[in-house]
């Protein structure tokens, strides 16, 4: 699936933050009919469940070279480890995202949940997901736990 067949949009991080409330990821899909669905369904056609898939972002260069350090934010299938979608994204955007879903667990009543996924099509909601879990991997696969947004008593 080609990425630029996605919009993406962040609410709740940096100025954005006033009131306490969990951060939000938005993505817009706009792309053949169907594909996203189809990659975001089970073995049995029904839509995965927000524990069926992984939200991760892999670094291309070490964060040491650049502020603005390019990756790739991806959404996988968790049973299949199959790519749902696949973002190009930087750091500055990222890491920021992941710092306030770590703060807002501090100030929020929502069960576990420490960000929020909605992906639409053309403007319409197909799946919103929470989530507590975004991992961030280094240029040479390797997991950076500083970074990463991990649910305490979760051993990897």
């Amino acid at each position: 699936m080609r990425r630029d067949y996605f919009d993406l949009a962040v609410e709740g991080v940096g100025d954005d933050a006033d009131e306490p409330t969990i951060p939000l990821v938005r993505i817009d899909f706009h792309g053949p009919a169907g594909l996203l669905r189809d990659r975001l369904s089970g073995t049995d056609g029904d839509l995965l469940e927000a524990a069926g898939i992984d939200v991760a972002f892999r670094l291309r260069q070490p964060l040491s070279e650049a502020d603005d350090a390019e990756g790739v934010v991806g959404v996988t299938n968790r049973l299949t480890g199959d790519f749902v979608l696949e973002l190009n994204e930087t750091a500055d955007d990222v890491l920021p995202f992941i710092h306030a879903a770590r703060e807002s667990a501090d100030t929020t009543d929502v069960d576990d949940a420490r960000y929020r996924i909605e992906m639409d099509v053309e403007g319409e909601r197909l799946v919103a997901y929470d989530k507590d879990t975004f991992l961030v991997y280094d240029p040479e696969g390797n997991l950076l736990r500083g970074e990463s947004l991990i649910p305490s008593g979760v051993e990897l």
